[in-house]
């Protein structure tokens, strides 16, 4: 049994603080800073932290280890078996030629590489990211990103960019009905402040799209289209959230979003269409077949083209179909809960840790209704037995450096949570009275970096901003929202999507550079929301807090 203890060195919060961050800054500068490998820097810094768990924080090696094995099992479920049937999908589609007839297709819509960021990375994303989350939209838009020509480098930085706005309300709102569950606070009053939040970051991200493909100067030629797309969703998700319905925010916002950048192009082309020569090295996709430009102009047989897109419109069905409340209650049958053998924990006021129970949800996982979705794909694009299954081998193949970070990192979440040190770094925040406000968002975008998730991040933070807000004196309701919009940012920085990024791009070991290049809009971003966060506690924004 081991009982947390939270200012472990000299009874002080702000030096315990200090110790409990050296895994995180030790991983983000062996990323950044000295371009190590991910899955190294993060074998790494989860020995440091068994290490301060032990050694500073008194917790029983057995028990640190424990934390770190439930850690790695959940890395890899759910998180990379969604992951995995993700990539395996688009393996079909390389298997099959249909990749080619997808690039095709997408090149006829614009050829403009900024209006196709636009359409893929921020609204295509944003609906898989509704459906699934977990990693997913990463995954798939990186990969149609290269169909079109893209640099791998570049659809992966623009895939995690993307990630952003659509986060809180990812995976039907899990995020925001957990941070309901383990604040006490209505779920639908959570997430429509949270619909006050995020639609703000909405209006700029597609922006910021356009300068990672092109530079500033692209924004001259492209950004009414961009801002029309951010404008859009934003005010859907925003409206959605407060008037309709919470789980179906991101559902709406994605769709009108991509109908208005369609519109949008027909009224008004960029002058100067923007394509970069495609330079793929070592990236997932192949070089177009010989004669792909010349067949852009000539469409393809239809019933190829359907084929082509088939694979999404499977996903987007069979992710629809099993969140029918029926048709979830009766998958839900196959969830299993137990407890992680021999791993005993309590709070540092002695209750039981919620942390040591894992939940097999078999049949309600993304992963596996992907894995479903990945079957009808192949019988859809004609695939035989043996074909699919060298696809779902070289996808392993594929992932098997990114499966190790994945694992290493979510060891290092358990470990760093289980013994005590994330919740000193909370803690000591919590403690800053009035600024706060100004400081909630960065606790929920310090959960996601280390966990990966928003939902994580909701389940270790939420509680506590809610205590730290009352002892404040600020809104409760405001400062839970402000940790899962805060954890939308983190997303794109987090070591587990880096490295799902990198290896859905073909770039593993690059991580550290995909890192260095959204590191900056994973700040700008963050500032701002703690900005918004900031104003909204006080007399200027306070008619916005619900």
């Amino acid at each position: 049994m081991y009982q947390q203890v939270l200012d472990p060195v000299g009874h002080s919060l702000a030096w315990s603080s200090l110790v409990a961050a050296l895994p995180l800054l030790v991983l983000f500068v062996l990323l950044g800073v000295l371009r190590v490998t991910a899955w190294v820097a993060s074998l790494v810094s989860l020995a440091l932290s068994v290490v301060i768990a032990t050694v500073i924080y008194g917790m029983p090696v057995g028990q640190a280890l424990l934390a770190g094995t439930e850690g790695a099992a959940f890395g890899f479920f759910p998180i990379l078996w969604i992951v995995i049937n993700a990539i395996w999908v688009f393996q079909m589609t390389v298997e099959t030629g249909h990749f080619d007839v997808l690039r095709r297709s997408f090149a006829r819509v614009s050829d403009d590489q900024r209006i196709q960021a636009i359409i893929i990375a921020f609204s295509f994303g944003a609906l898989i990211e509704a459906l699934a989350g977990f990693g997913t939209p990463v995954a798939v838009t990186s990969v149609m990103l290269i169909a079109l020509g893209f640099k791998p480098l570049k659809a992966a930085v623009l895939a995690l960019t993307a990630n952003t706005a659509p986060v809180a309300f990812g995976a039907m709102a899990t995020p925001i009905i957990t941070l309901g569950k383990v604040t006490g606070l209505p779920s639908d009053t959570l997430g429509a402040m949270v619909g006050r939040q995020t639609p703000v970051l909405a209006v700029f991200v597609p922006l910021a799209l356009v300068i990672i493909v092109s530079g500033a100067k692209g924004l001259r030629d492209t950004w009414p289209v961009a801002l029309v797309c951010g404008v859009v969703f934003a005010v859907a998700q925003y409206a959605t959230s407060n008037f309709v319905s919470v789980p179906l925010a991101d559902v709406v916002a994605s769709l009108l979003s991509a109908a208005a950048v369609v519109a949008m192009v027909r009224v008004r082309r960029p002058r100067e269409p923007y394509t970069e020569p495609a330079v793929i090295a070592g990236g997932a996709a192949d070089e177009p077949t010989p004669g792909f430009a010349a067949r852009v102009a000539r469409p393809d047989d239809r019933a190829e083209v359907v084929r082509a897109y088939a694979p999404y419109g499977i996903i987007i069905v069979v992710f629809v179909i099993c969140q029918i409340p029926v048709v979830k209650a009766l998958l839900d049958k196959a969830t299993f809960t137990v407890r992680w053998p021999g791993l005993h924990l309590l709070n540092a006021r002695g209750g039981p840790l919620a942390l040591p129970t894992f939940t097999l949800n078999l049949l309600t996982t993304p992963g596996t209704q992907m894995l479903v979705a990945g079957l009808i794909t192949m019988i859809a694009l004609r695939l035989t037995v043996p074909r699919a299954l060298k696809a779902y081998g070289a996808t392993l193949h594929q992932l098997r450096w990114a499966i190790v970070t994945v694992m290493a990192v979510l060891a290092l979440a358990f470990v760093m949570n289980a013994s005590g040190q994330t919740i000193t770094l909370g803690t000591w925040m919590a403690g800053a009275g009035g600024a706060f406000a100004l400081l909630s968002p960065i606790l929920g975008w310090l959960g996601v970096a280390v966990t990966g998730s928003d939902t994580s991040s909701n389940s270790l933070f939420g509680a506590l901003q809610v205590t730290a807000a009352n002892q404040a004196g600020l809104p409760a309701v405001l400062m839970a929202a402000a940790n899962s919009s805060g954890g939308v940012l983190g997303k794109m920085i987090s070591p587990q999507n880096l490295a799902i990024a990198a290896a859905a791009v073909g770039l593993d070991g690059k991580e550290g550079d995909i890192f260095r290049r959204v590191i900056v809009w994973s700040l700008i971003f963050l500032v701002a929301l703690c900005a918004l966060s900031a104003l909204q506690a006080s007399p200027v924004l306070s008619w916005m807090v619900t």
